[in-house]
């Protein structure tokens, strides 16, 4: 609670700090002060919680959790790397810096709703926080066409998708006559209104467009990349991972007990998720285009966790949003630093700067899930919920196919910078800062590669 106060509190002192200091610069260290100040809030709130305490909120609609405290501060901890990682990229897309950065603010807001909620207008209210501000990120690039043409999309299909969230809602409501997701009335019923299964039928919909899960990924190749780069790795990563808590916790909290009734429906959305993201990011020759449709196969990952009904589900989660934020921040913040976004422009890389290339090859290996790296842990730990669940075998055997052709197309990088030769142009030389942040990212994939027990501490 003190932690949502707290990011709209300093998202507001944001968009002031940015109409009175005018240097970019300036506005820069204004942003990364005020996000410290913002996880140490988080780790404050997380520290002073007593252990297994749940606290509520706004007569039982907000419900806090010591998994939900450690998430949120998780996710303010990567939106600090990643303010780090891509400030100065981010200061040159238009000229209403300390406005981007009071929205990540906002963004954050709507994570810490969506990882508590006990009430689905909580639940929705927590979505449409997530979902306008990055409607407004990703057509913030005034001189790109490409970028306004990313944001109509994004906001139509965003639309679209909040009025099927909404159906569903209505129709749950319609049903149980409750919002409040721990008191529906059908848990207790041994038949199941089909009013409610059409409601949940509809909430998968709607939350599968928001995680860019097929066949509601359509939008995602074209907006991420016409997106500035910045934005596009924010959206893909921590954007993505508040709308996974919130679809792990309604389907985890509300509907645990009908699970036969839509497990098979998301085990098909995973397994299509996971064969469209990876198949149509082998015949991409843009690096970032890639990027954007292997996210829509991680997803698919993800979605085991949502799948799974079991406690381990939700350490998963909390593994793999980090792993993937982590590596994937990296590799856009290597992207950055280049002109040409194509595979060839990575011919060469190697030779010309070999620490790039070094720290580019560690987040490779984590997407792909390479062992001794995040990702090849988080990707067990997504399996093994599903080995645990006992029915979906067929799935996880799906998956393993689908991570060795991803090993493909995430390979031809590897081998574009160290098999062939080539002269990349650069689009801003390394600063002493970024070699030690790129190479901290790169420390951090691998060391909860091999320690993954780190990011599950006891009580979570």
């Amino acid at each position: 609670m003190k932690a949502i106060i707290a990011a709209t509190i300093l998202g507001i002192i944001m968009m002031y700090a940015g109409f009175v200091v005018k240097e970019k610069k300036s506005v820069l260290s204004i942003a990364t002060l005020l996000f410290v100040l913002l996880l140490g809030v988080n780790v404050w709130e997380l520290l002073t919680a007593k252990p297994g305490e749940t606290q509520m909120f706004f007569n039982f609609q907000l419900t806090v959790t010591p998994f939900s405290l450690w998430f949120n501060t998780l996710m303010t901890a990567a939106t600090l790397l990643y303010v780090l990682l891509m400030g100065n990229d981010i200061i040159k897309v238009g000229k209403h810096v300390g406005e981007y950065f009071a929205l990540f603010f906002f963004i954050l807001v709507g994570t810490y709703m969506l990882s508590s909620f006990n009430n689905m207008l909580i639940m929705f209210l927590g979505i449409e926080i997530i979902s306008i501000p990055q409607y407004i990120l990703a057509g913030s690039d005034k001189r790109n066409l490409k970028s306004s043409e990313a944001s109509l999309k994004y906001f139509l299909m965003g639309a679209f998708s909040t009025g099927i969230l909404l159906m569903g809602i209505t129709l749950i409501y319609g049903a149980t006559g409750e919002f409040n997701i721990s008191k529906f009335s059908f848990l207790q019923l041994e038949q199941v209104n089909p009013m409610v299964l059409t409601g949940v039928l509809f909430l998968i919909i709607s939350f599968a467009f928001k995680v860019s899960a097929a066949p509601m990924h359509f939008w995602t190749p074209d907006v991420y990349d016409g997106s500035p780069t910045p934005f596009t790795a924010f959206m893909a990563t921590i954007g993505k991972a508040a709308a996974f808590i919130g679809f792990i916790r309604l389907f985890h909290t509300s509907f645990a007990t009908i699970s036969d009734s839509w497990t098979m429906v998301l085990a098909i959305i995973t397994a299509a998720t996971l064969f469209v993201g990876n198949i149509t990011a082998v015949f991409q020759q843009s690096v970032k285009r890639m990027l954007a449709y292997s996210s829509i196969a991680q997803a698919g990952f993800m979605l085991f966790s949502v799948v799974s009904v079991s406690a381990l589900a939700w350490q998963g989660l909390v593994i793999y949003t980090v792993a993937y934020t982590m590596a994937t921040l990296g590799m856009f913040a290597v992207l950055l630093k280049l002109k040409d976004y194509t595979f060839d422009g990575f011919n060469g890389l190697a030779k010309k700067n070999p620490l790039l290339a070094a720290v580019a090859t560690v987040f490779i290996f984590s997407l792909a899930g390479i062992p001794l790296t995040a990702g090849f842990i988080a990707k067990f730990y997504m399996l093994q919920t599903a080995v645990a669940q006992g029915n979906l075998m067929w799935l996880v055997i799906f998956a393993l196919i689908m991570a060795a052709v991803s090993a493909y197309y995430y390979f031809r990088v590897i081998i574009a910078m160290y098999f062939k030769t080539g002269d990349p142009e650069m689009a801003s030389e390394l600063s002493g800062i970024d070699k030690f942040l790129l190479v901290l990212t790169a420390m951090l994939v691998l060391l909860v590669g091999v320690a993954p027990q780190i990011l599950l501490p006891n009580g979570i």
